[in-house]
Formats: structure tokens, sequence, C-alpha cells
């Protein structure tokens, strides 16, 4: 059967609209139809479904909004391979067809389809090319032949041209000429610098995002977007140059998406494992810390936000402690060495309570509170808790020295009384486990008194 002879047409606009629709039946894989609709003006309208082989191809997404900002997948070899191969094979399908160019291919009219697949639209449109106005920005993937000649018409070395700068574009993940030594130019500058006929054409920097890839597209890339139209190789020759590139074990990039979805997925996994592990120990060193300043399970009642209801005592034995002449030490020692010197002598007193059944409840300057006998019951153990835990602190200050006082000795006042007490906890922004009863009272006045 004879291809039926083109109806007469009154604007550039229907007859592209016809020879779209003609071409529908025969589409590639990488082909996809937009179709054209007229009102007061030429407005451009994607067509959201279409059927081709049987087989329904859903509405496709924008290809720099899917593919330049996608931060879930890693874009290796493979993935850049099979973009560029399907751009390849799309443009060499509209060579050899009837219509022979694209005429104006740009990334933004290459399609991502939901097998990811890229798909190639806005082709075949040569009437409205004449009439359309195009912008700047438009025309970055312009051959610099038809921008020196301001044509609108497209040629095959051309559509080579624009194919290399959507290769630059998906090799760097980048937009088109982001990457170049003028990428704060606007674009009618950079259109300015692609015009002029040089002997270092101005084009994007490759700086590839993917460590695999092959060496040899990118000479590729360099040779189709040549200079002089006549050295840059054909689409299909780049098509079977391209096949020959493919090292890889994949054919099919949804399965090597699938792959490295599932890649991440484990990866996602150790890493949510190490995390988590690391949160665990990150807790437990703050947990310590709380603990030592709380008793555990009033502590342990304040993360899970309940409320701590002050708790009586009916017999524990309190011990007060403080540095004999601490005054007249002081005023010989710097601030900091005060400090200093509080922190060894402490840290040694703290050492001791570990080895007894005591609870420091604070320090205040060079005074020293603990208690045995809450918040763990002991029955009647908490006076000889408190008796040998003394002895050891006396003891202690034996082989105790100030640096930067070797002559000097500390020695210790130390006021002991069993009896009742209340427990609770004060504030709320510093919580403060504290006591309160007149056993306190009794037993900070025998250390005050004592000699």
């Amino acid at each position: 059967m004879e291809r039926m002879a083109d109806p007469p047409f009154n604007c550039p606009a229907c007859k592209d609209m016809y020879q779209a629709s003609d071409f529908a039946p025969t589409l590639h894989d990488t082909i996809y139809l937009y179709a054209y609709a007229l009102s007061n003006a030429i407005n451009k309208s994607g067509t959201s479904n279409v059927v081709h082989n049987g087989t329904y191809v859903a509405a496709d997404n924008d290809f720099n909004a899917d593919i330049m900002s996608t931060s879930t997948i890693t874009m290796d070899g493979f993935f850049i391979y099979s973009i560029i191969r399907d751009l390849a094979e799309g443009l060499n399908y509209i060579h050899k067809s009837f219509l022979g160019i694209h005429g104006n291919l740009k990334s933004t009219n290459c399609l991502v389809d939901d097998r990811w697949q890229v798909k190639i639209s806005e082709f075949g449109l040569t009437g409205i090319r004449r009439v359309e106005k195009r912008s700047a920005a438009d025309r970055l993937w312009t051959a610099p032949e038809l921008l020196r000649m301001d044509s609108r018409l497209g040629t095959q070395p051309a559509d080579v041209y624009s194919f290399a700068i959507i290769c630059s574009e998906v090799v760097n993940m980048k937009k088109a000429w982001e990457t170049s030594d003028r990428a704060d130019c606007d674009p009618e500058e950079i259109i300015r610098m692609v015009q002029k006929d040089s002997r270092r054409p101005f084009r994007p920097v490759i700086q590839p995002v993917a460590t695999d890839l092959s060496p040899a597209m990118l000479h590729v890339i360099k040779d189709s977007w040549s200079d002089e139209p006549s050295e840059r190789p054909k689409i299909e020759t780049i098509k079977n140059l391209l096949q020959s590139m493919n090292t890889s074990k994949s054919t099919n990039l949804l399965d090597h998406v699938f792959n490295l979805l599932e890649q991440y997925a484990v990866s996602l996994e150790d890493e949510v494992q190490q995390r988590t592990q690391e949160l665990n120990e990150e807790k437990k060193k703050s947990d310590i810390l709380l603990y030592r300043m709380l008793p555990k399970q009033v502590a342990d009642k304040l993360k899970l936000g309940q409320s701590i209801e002050p708790e009586t005592f009916d017999c524990v034995t309190i011990f007060f402690s403080d540095v004999v002449s601490f005054t007249t030490i002081a005023s010989r020692c710097s601030p900091l060495q005060v400090v200093n010197m509080l922190n060894d002598l402490y840290s040694v007193f703290d050492g001791i309570i570990s080895e007894h059944d005591v609870y420091k409840v604070e320090t205040i300057g060079d005074g020293y509170l603990c208690v045995s006998g809450l918040p763990h019951r002991n029955g009647n153990d908490h006076a000889k808790n408190i008796a040998n835990m003394s002895l050891a602190f006396l003891k202690s200050l034996d082989r105790f020295s100030i640096p930067h006082l070797p002559g000097e000795r500390i020695n210790l006042r130390i006021g002991v009384h069993t009896g009742g007490v209340v427990a609770g906890v004060v504030g709320l922004s510093m919580p403060r486990y504290c006591l309160f009863g007149d056993s306190v009272n009794t037993a900070a006045r025998m250390e005050s008194s004592g000699k």
C-alpha cells in the first residue's frame, strides 16, 4: 500500500500534526510523540498517554527533574551508559526515518518513563520551527554553525552536536554549561562564545560523576561537538560504538536500578544498625553521667516523665566532712589551684565510696555529704558502711599531697549521725536529690563543732 499524498495545509503547525500522526504507528521504543494544539497562539501540550505495540506507556517525566536531581541512586558507569545509549538509538531512528532530523534536540525534550527508559520528543516540527521564537536558554544545545547562520532548521550533524551537549549533562549530572569556566555567564554570553570561530571552541567541561565510565565514551562526546560539522561522527556510528562499550553484565537498566536499590537498602540497613549502636553507646554514657548525679531509680523515673514523690527513710547514717583550715590553705593558692586540689581530693573519695554501700549526695566547696541506707535500704548495715568509709578517707590522706604545696598535709573534720530523713528531688532545670530532717542538721553540727 502506497503512502497517501499529503493533504493541503493552511498553516505549518497543521502539517506537522499530520506528519506526527502518520509517524506514530512506527514509533521506536525511545521515541515519544508530542502533539501540538492550536488556539490563538501555538501552545505545546504533551500527550499524557501513548499506546504503542500493545504496550501502555504512562505519562513521562522531565529528564532534568528526574535524572539530574536523583540522589538516592548511585550514578555508575552502566547507568550513564544506558541513558546515552537510549538517546543514540532514538536519534538514530529519527535520522533513518522520513523526518531525517530532529531539529531541536535538548535535555528538556528527553523524557524518562516508569521503566527508566529515555524517550525523545518534539521531533518533526519543521513548520513550527520556522516561525517560533526561541530564547537564548533554548539555544544552548544548538550547533555553532546554526547559530552563526541564525538558522532555525536543523541538520543531522547539528543533532549530533546537541546529542553531545546532552551527554555532557548526563556524564556530569549537571545542567548544560554549569561546569564550564563560564558557568556564571548568562545564556546570551554562552551563545556568543560558542559562535566564535576559534581554534579552541568553547564547550562544557566534562567532569564525570562515575569513576567507572569508559574513556572511549568521553572521546565520542568530544568528537560529536566538533566545531566542523563534517568531523562529527554520524549517529549510527555513535550507536555502534556505544554498543561495543558495554562491559557490564547488565543489559537492562531497570534490572540494574533494582540491583542498585537492593545494594542501597543493604548499605542503609548496615548504616542504621551502626547508627543505632552509636546511639546506644551515647545513651549509655548519658545514663552513666545521670546516675552519678541522681539515684538510678530516681533518674529512670525522670527519663520516663514520672513525678518523684518524697520518700521517708526511718533509719540512715549521714556523713559530713570538710577540710580543716581550708580558708588558710586556699589563701595560698590561686583559684585554679584550689579547683585542682579539691578535684584530686574528691576523686580519691569517690573511688573509696564505690567500694562501700554509700551514696554521695553533694559537695559544697570543701564540704562533702554522703549517706548510707538510702536510696537502697540496707537494714542496719548503714552505720558500719559509713564508719568503714570514714576510716578509709582518713587513711587515704596519708598518701595525698598538694602539688603546689608539697609540705602541706590535708586534715579532715568528720561528723556522723544516724536517724530518720526525708529524701526527694528538688528543682526542674537542675534537679537535685536532697535530704531533709533533724538528722541532717545534727550531723552537720557534729562536723562543724569537731576539732
